[in-house]
């Protein structure tokens, strides 16, 4: 394995599990130190403990990525002991509804996580990487950011947020050394979908399972290492002529689904 995160620190939130889980130990993988935020602390640990055991160095905090308080602390915190070279907005929170069937409570908890979150981390490490001239930001929206899927009012709207708000900072920022991107992916397999099939449909998991990946014309469910491999690469100085820039990762749902 490369070491091309050699001496740089990575944040990554919703480090505990899925798509921030592997990236997280990715990163480690390749020289990073590894700064896991998330309110799941047990799962944190997890990510933090396979990292230590592979010889890697990783730290944990206890963070609502919609509190703007909490964030701007842990980041103080980081701030004391490193640099932050690489922050990764991972954490979402989903929910399935139109309009008629999204309450106001419904709306409200989906902006606080995955478009407030978004900002505050962002707002939190900005400064210290305009005064380092460099910098790089990789934000998780989805395939909900720029086609229609039923029942997703409150997800698409939050990671159609997330999109504008990548272009806006690349814009803002490119002087600055800041690169910020985002990646779409399509459906992935991860703890989220087993527990979402086991809740909604405890009878006919299977068949969800299989009508949900087929929905993907290459046939199958995104891998956890295959969204994490994209992003590694962006925030990797191989990808240091990329801003600006959405990435679906989706099995041709975006291009082929017609």
């Amino acid at each position: 394995m490369t070491q091309r995160f050699n001496k740089k620190t990575v944040i990554i939130t919703g480090g505990g599990s899925g798509i921030g889980q592997t990236a997280a130990i990715r990163f480690a993988s390749e020289g990073a130190h590894v700064v896991i935020l998330d309110l799941d602390m047990a799962g944190a640990e997890s990510t933090q403990k396979a990292i230590t055991l592979d010889g890697g160095t990783a730290s944990v905090y206890e963070c609502n990525v919609g509190n703007a308080q909490q964030v701007n602390d842990v980041v103080a915190s980081v701030l004391k002991e490193n640099k932050i070279d690489i922050l990764i907005n991972n954490a979402g929170i989903a929910h399935i509804g139109n309009l008629e069937t999204t309450e106001e409570e419904d709306l409200d908890r989906i902006y606080q996580v995955n478009v407030k979150g978004c900002y505050n981390m962002m707002k939190a490490v900005i400064g210290s990487m305009k005064e380092n001239k460099s910098g790089v930001i990789l934000n998780l929206a989805s395939v909900a950011s720029s086609v229609g899927i039923a029942d997703r009012f409150a997800y698409s709207m939050s990671k159609g947020a997330v999109l504008t708000m990548t272009y806006s900072v690349a814009k803002d920022y490119i002087s600055d050394g800041i690169r910020c991107n985002c990646i779409a992916p399509g459906r992935v397999h991860t703890p989220f979908v087993d527990n979402f099939l086991e809740k909604n449909y405890p009878n006919e998991k299977e068949e969800m399972f299989e009508k949900l990946s087929k929905s993907q014309p290459i046939g199958r469910m995104g891998k956890v290492d295959e969204i994490a491999g994209l992003i590694v690469y962006l925030c990797s100085d191989e990808a240091a002529f990329i801003t600006g820039s959405n990435f679906p990762v989706d099995g041709g749902f975006v291009t082929l689904n017609n």
